[in-house]
């Protein structure tokens, strides 16, 4: 008889405290600096930080009689369906599945307790392997992003063909409402960024990464016509075309290349030797675009969704051995 591994618990809370911020920001770091990407989207780190959204839960999985935390993963609410967003230490990844596993079904198991419904969970590293375990509860592929880069060379950010696009920075409390409205109209048919709200706006506008010398707006007129808004990531060093959009009412001009180019070279101005983007792996003509600049995929991110029935809340934290 093999003896079983140490177990992994698992615990949810709403909050962290000063202590588990820092515990799972190291995480998080270490999971970045061995996979070269972020684990979890802007607003699932929200949910991890000093001020979390209402509603939103906090799953720690931690392993062995040390307690150390070997997993983490986000539940909130975004337009109706529970959205699940996990990350896992590197040295804990090939145990069979056993951190990842029983952190996935523990965050189910919240889901259940809250009513059950529509569940949209992200898996980020190994997606290909991974998505096998999301499949094996009962979810399925439904979409695939991809994270596309490109080396910031001139001939990417710069058109000998036509002068450069005309754009502003964006003014804190005075371009937040016309910016919201064209969001929404651009990415009408998005599941998230389109639902965006003022507050999402705000939070973003806390951040230490935001800079309004990088957010690009273009206007014709008295409207806003579209927009390309950027961050850098310090490590490693990335420039992020982060939202790009068009006006509908102005779109097929050729606004989305000329944004795109102001973009990268306002990056090029910050001395980041490569950009990166995410695009919808169906998009086929934003695809065309931005491997038309130079941008070849780097990694896909695949979203699985389902359904869970309502359950009862559990007595007590999730706990099993591990393989």
């Amino acid at each position: 008889m093999v003896a079983p591994g140490p177990l992994v618990r698992v615990d949810a809370v709403r909050s962290l405290d000063p202590s588990g911020r820092a515990e799972v920001q190291a995480l998080l770091d270490e999971a970045q600096q061995a996979d070269g990407f972020l684990e979890l989207s802007d607003d699932a780190r929200f949910v991890v930080g000093e001020d979390p959204p209402p509603g939103a839960l906090v799953l720690l999985a931690r392993a062995g009689t040390s307690g150390d935390l070997a997993g983490v993963s986000t539940l909130r609410k975004l337009a109706g369906a529970w959205v699940i967003e996990s990350a896992v230490r590197p040295d804990r990844r090939d145990d069979q599945g056993g951190v990842r596993a029983t952190l996935l079904d523990a965050t189910l198991a919240e889901v259940a307790a809250r009513g059950g419904g529509t569940v949209d969970a992200w898996v980020r590293t190994d997606a290909g392997r991974l998505a096998a375990l999301f499949v094996s509860r009962g979810l399925r592929p439904s979409r695939e992003l991809l994270q596309l880069r490109a080396p910031l060379l001139p001939e990417a950010v710069y058109d000998a063909t036509s002068p450069p696009l005309q754009v502003r920075p964006f003014r804190p409390g005075r371009d937040d409402d016309a910016w919201l409205e064209v969001n929404a109209r651009a990415f009408a048919g998005h599941p998230e960024q389109g639902s965006w709200t003022l507050a999402d706006l705000r939070r973003r506008e806390q951040e230490p990464w935001f800079d309004p010398t990088g957010f690009l707006l273009h206007d014709e007129g008295d409207r806003l016509a579209g927009f390309c808004w950027t961050k850098v990531h310090r490590s490693p060093v990335l420039g992020e075309i982060y939202v790009i959009g068009v006006d509908p009412d102005f779109q097929g001009r050729g606004l989305g290349r000329a944004l795109a180019r102001a973009g990268l070279g306002h990056l090029a101005t910050r001395a980041v030797p490569t950009a990166m983007l995410y695009v919808e792996a169906t998009n086929t003509p934003a695809l065309v675009l931005y491997r038309s600049l130079g941008f070849t995929e780097d990694h896909r991110e695949v979203e699985l969704e389902g359904t869970v029935p309502a359950g009862a809340q559990p007595d007590a934290p999730t706990a099993r051995p591990m393989p």
